[in-house]
């Protein structure tokens, strides 16, 4: 959430590091993952005037109103489009699994069965796509 924050603000990790009283280092450091001590998450709530549980949050729902998203392919914004949280997504590929593992079970459909296993496989290809360019 930190780089998402400093990279709408369009500041640099040593920018970001001399208005927080950080070291560039600790900004890297916690921007990557790991952990950040209390006292870091004050100043770097303090730099941002946001509360410290916002700089905890993990970043799950799509920025549609970013550069990076205003340049993503045409087809890949209309196969996001109405869904902004990577779990509806992965709730409707578990869900496509289930359907097609009772539609094979139950009554064997030449056309239903096939049908949901390709949504719930082209949605995990979605989601992968989304997942690898970063975009929730």
């Amino acid at each position: 959430m930190i780089k998402k924050l400093r990279e709408r603000k369009n500041w640099s990790q040593e920018q970001l590091a001399t208005m927080s009283g950080l070291s560039v280092r600790t900004i890297q450091r916690i921007e990557s993952g790991n952990k950040a001590s209390i006292e870091s998450l004050k100043s770097l709530a303090s730099v941002f005037e946001v509360d410290i549980s916002k700089l905890l949050e993990e970043i799950t729902v799509i920025d549609k109103d970013s550069e990076y998203w205003k340049e993503q392919p045409g087809w890949f914004k209309f196969s996001l489009l109405g869904v902004n949280k990577r779990s509806k997504l992965v709730l409707i590929e578990y869900l496509s699994i289930v359907l097609g593992l009772f539609s094979w079970v139950l009554h064997a459909n030449m056309f239903a069965t096939p049908a949901f296993f390709l949504i719930a496989y082209l949605i995990s290809k979605l989601v992968n796509t989304a997942d690898s360019k970063k975009v929730w």
